[in-house]
């Protein structure tokens, strides 16, 4: 029962804790974003996320054509 009180505790007193925190604003994506860089960012990322998704879809059809063969 002390050991779930305990850990009840910590628990409450941990997010008391992280709300105490002041909230400022990301400084890094705030000078990104006014000097217009932050859309590069983005396509970068959607270039990169794209090519990942499509390389998952082609090793997906060799593997499939490849069960296919093993089946026959």
């Amino acid at each position: 029962m002390k050991k779930y009180l305990f850990t009840t505790l910590f628990t409450c007193l941990s997010f008391i804790y992280t709300y105490a925190q002041p909230n400022r604003g990301i400084d890094m994506a705030t000078g990104l974003r006014s000097s217009g860089k932050i859309y590069v960012v983005v396509i970068g990322l959607l270039v990169i996320f794209c090519g990942l998704i499509f390389y998952l879809f082609t090793i997906d059809r060799k593997i499939s054509r490849l069960e296919k063969k093993g089946k026959e």
